[in-house]
């Protein structure tokens, strides 16, 4: 993680100085060592962060420090030795009572970081929430900082940050423009991708590397300031909101943090905090809620839900989402809701509104600046491993280094499936770093430990933004699953209540190593991503969350039930039988029911920084989720045992034959050279016609056009008789143009040809083409895989073992399987 700078903790200040980022400790001693154990006789369950409290309130400690530095300050709190409570810390500006920094996670690992004055007097304050440990031990430190990442200590000058719409017209051209390693957002259609440009360097780029675009938002620094004063003025004159918390601004971590187990507290067999497995790169912990009835009992055998926000870090509504689910729930049990309650008596649901704690840290406290330079914090995407940045921009704090916020990995390019090949960066200060291998970062591995041990039958991931439901596949040459119709049912239902798009992730661009194209192939649980919103990674609190959540303008869901409509419709898919498998039969109470399955998958062909390629790496995933019986009959909600990767791709049988082909006439004349087509109307075209059932069953057509020399350059587009554009092909250094369509209606078409270079602009080096049509292809089927079933007594024995294969939909009675297991596997059938 970079060099660290040498401290000692409080009772006492550290110094610390820092040039272009490089951080040495000065240690000084100004107090005696006794001042880093706080203690508290009794807990009291109250924010710590709320106000300073009194000088003899119950349950808390402060210190009070004054700052030797202009930089940050550190407050940290860890476990005495004996047991662990939760212990909470803040940091306050002793003048005005203000908050300067907060943590409030379930245990006593917290991390209070923010920037302070050399000179600014401080109330640092521990806060005893939960639990029987009476001390905990504080640190605090000082570090002196230059200008962020400056030698010289002057910024560098800022320039213009837009948001501009570059034409795309081909998918050759997307993954183009992502290997510019510009900022791509994930706002784009069949012939266009919004992109950020920082500065004039990333002008540059974008003009040298032949892209035409429209400028869509030309100041985003501007814009980002203006949207942080608008948030502060709806929050100061708003008593509270239609969200089911009434939340009028964005969280801080600690907000999210104290409101988890807050929800707990207050609503204790029906709403459990727990925190992780790993904690950050930082030293963060990681919190989440489960919310079902029974709460604590997570091996009842019900269908899981999983809904998670922020794997980055600037997208803020995705944690604002997540977090209103949880209230939903709560809210609709506890008001008895029929609905809700009948839902949520159903199911168990898993809330991680903050994945990548560190990131969405530094974000939030950053100042408003909206440049999108490497200094401009507030747009950090990824988490803050520093390991595989280069050693010159691997000293300092994340929050304030030389590689500022462009260091990192992506959490969301460093999942198993697929990882490595197109759609994500070999380079390490790319907002889409994949890192340096599969789950190589805490945010992924995570997400991993609870996919594979609880049957999660759905998952959501949310992000911003673009309106839109993605599902997978995430590579466009990876063939739809088996699972396709009703996958994409699921997804188009959601997007009728959020008023999005539902598509595949490919139809954005291509992308790998993203949670869904992991979590699904490999367990079979239904995964999508949201993209919340079509304006901004964070926009106004009134309309990124408040509308977008409850579905009013200017959110493209007005009026049809927004996110929380389409949140309900994917719980009711978990609730739902036939969207998943089950397993009944009977054992003893207390016997422990264990599904087991161990495999590995291939990535992708492994991208290289200079554009060639490596063989796959394999990736081994273990999968083991457990049952407790309450004596008698079970029922047990699973993902089918054949993973989606191996179980075979969608398809369909013909039902006719498809259509005979046929050349095309070349129009008399040939169009002058068009680079900047749709602009420059001189193109030559064709019309042709489809035919369809019960004539013919086209599974796709094909528009060939070939010519002569490689130098020679004819674009392809077709559009339907509407004008819609459905299908192009604008390849370079090429003899050949093919365009396709898949399943294509029935109806006239048009194919527009561009002219644009040739060989010899003397000498015309003209296209032939023709009309080619195919049979649907039929679906694959791979091997059926079996879960491996073991049931354990009481004490631990094993005493029964099987093979289970289930499909979606099916009801597997696995028989007495605890008592009587060789002969319920002879026996077996299914209901």
């Amino acid at each position: 993680m970079g060099k660290s700078p040498r401290r000692r903790q409080l009772g006492f200040t550290a110094a610390a100085v820092s040039l272009a980022g490089l951080v040495v400790a000065l240690p000084s001693s100004t107090a005696n060592a006794a001042d880093n154990v706080v203690r508290a006789d009794r807990s009291v369950a109250r924010s710590c962060f709320g106000s300073v409290l009194g000088k003899n309130a119950s349950g808390a400690d402060k210190r009070e420090v004054t700052s030797t530095v202009d930089g940050l300050v550190q407050a940290r709190l860890k476990p005495s030795n004996g047991p662990e409570g939760d212990w909470d810390i803040a940091v306050f500006d002793k003048a005005t009572g203000a908050v300067v920094a907060a943590s409030a996670a379930l245990r006593t690992h917290e991390l209070a970081e923010s920037f302070v004055k050399k000179g600014q007097q401080l109330v640092v304050q521990a806060c005893r929430y939960g639990g029987n440990a009476r001390t905990a031990v504080l640190g605090v430190d000082f570090l002196a900082l230059t200008p962020q990442g400056t030698p010289t200590g002057t910024p560098p000058a800022a320039q213009r940050a837009e948001m501009v719409r570059v034409e795309t017209p081909a998918k050759k051209d997307k993954d183009r423009l992502i290997r510019t390693g510009l900022d791509v957002t994930e706002k784009a259609d069949a012939t266009s991708v919004d992109v950020i440009l920082a500065n004039d360097a990333d002008r540059k780029t974008l003009a040298d590397n032949g892209f035409k675009s429209t400028v869509i938002e030309p100041d985003l620094s501007a814009k980002s300031v203006a949207n942080a004063q608008a948030d502060r003025e709806a929050a100061a004159r708003s008593a509270g909101s239609t969200l089911p918390s009434g939340r009028t601004s964005y969280r801080h971590l600690y907000d999210y943090q104290y409101e988890m187990k807050e929800l707990a507290r207050k609503n204790p067999g029906l709403v459990n905090a727990f925190t992780m497995p790993n904690p950050t790169w930082e030293g963060r912990d990681v919190v989440g809620l489960e919310i079902a009835t029974d709460v604590a009992n997570i091996t009842d055998g019900k269908p899981v839900e999983f809904l998670m926000g922020v794997h980055h870090a600037r997208e803020w509504p995705a944690g604002e989402h997540a977090m209103e689910w949880a209230y939903e729930l709560i809210n609709g049990y506890r008001t008895n809701n029929a609905e809700i309650k009948g839902l949520v008596g159903k199911t168990r649901n898993i809330v991680v509104p903050i994945i990548n704690a560190d990131g969405f840290e530094i974000s939030r406290e950053a100042e408003p600046k909206g440049d999108f330079t490497r200094f401009d914090y507030e747009m950090k995407r990824k988490n803050c491993n520093v390991a595989d940045s280069p050693k010159e921009f691997s000293t300092g704090v994340c929050k304030a280094n030389p590689g500022g916020r462009e260091r990192g990995t992506d959490p969301n390019r460093n999942y198993a499936g697929f990882w490595g090949g197109a759609g994500a960066s070999t380079s390490w200060r790319n907002d889409t770093f994949r890192g340096a291998g599969p789950f190589t970062e805490p945010e992924t591995q995570n997400v991993r430990a609870i996919v594979s041990s609880r049957q999660v039958t759905n998952l959501i991931t949310l992000h911003t933004f673009s309106n839109l439901v993605l599902r997978v596949p995430g590579v466009a040459d990876v063939r739809p699953p088996l699972d396709e119709p009703a996958y994409k049912a699921l997804g188009d239902k959601m997007a009728s209540r959020n008023g999005y798009k539902s598509q595949p992730s490919w139809a954005l661009y291509d992308t790998t190593g993203s949670t869904e194209d992991w979590s699904y192939f490999a367990t079979g649980g239904y995964g999508f991503t949201f993209e919340i919103g079509n304006v901004e990674f964070h926009p106004p609190f009134q309309q990124g969350v408040v509308a977008e959540y409850t579905g009013v303008a200017p959110a493209a869901g007005a009026g049809k039930g927004g996110n929380r409509q389409a949140f309900l419709d994917m719980l009711d898919n978990t609730a739902d039988p036939s969207a998943h498998s089950t397993l009944i039969g009977s054992a003893p109470k207390g016997y422990e029911l264990k599904l087991h399955k161990t495999f590995q998958t291939p990535t992708s062909p492994i991208v290289q920084p200079d554009g060639s390629t490596k063989p796959p790496i394999y990736v081994k995933d273990t999968l083991d989720s457990k049952m407790t019986s309450t004596g008698g009959r079970f029922a047990w909600s699973v993902n089918p045992s054949t993973r989606p990767y191996v179980a075979g791709r969608y398809g369909r049988d013909p039902q006719g034959p498809a259509q005979t082909g046929f050349a095309v006439t070349n129009p008399a004349g040939v169009p002058p050279i068009n680079t900047d087509y749709p602009n420059d109307p001189n193109v030559e075209s064709f019309t042709f016609h489809v035919d369809g059932l019960p004539k013919v069953d086209n599974g796709k057509f094909s528009v060939n056009v070939n010519w002569a020399s490689p130098d020679t350059d004819w674009d392809l587009y077709v559009y339907d008789a509407a004008g819609n554009l459905v299908s192009s092909s604008a390849n370079g250094g090429t003899t050949s143009e093919h365009a396709t369509l898949f399943d294509p209606p029935a109806g006239d078409y048009k194919a527009v040809m561009v002219n644009y270079a040739q060989a010899d602009p003397a000498k015309t080096d003209d296209w032939t083409g023709d009309v080619s049509f195919a049979s649907p292809i039929p679906p694959t089927y791979g091997p059926k895989e079996a879960y491996q079933l073991t049931c354990t007594s009481r004490s631990g024995k094993l005493v029964g073992i099987a093979d289970v294969y289930v499909d979606r939909g099916q009801t597997v009675d696995v028989g007495e399987v605890c008592t009587r297991s060789a002969r319920v596997s002879k026996e077996r059938g299914i209901r």
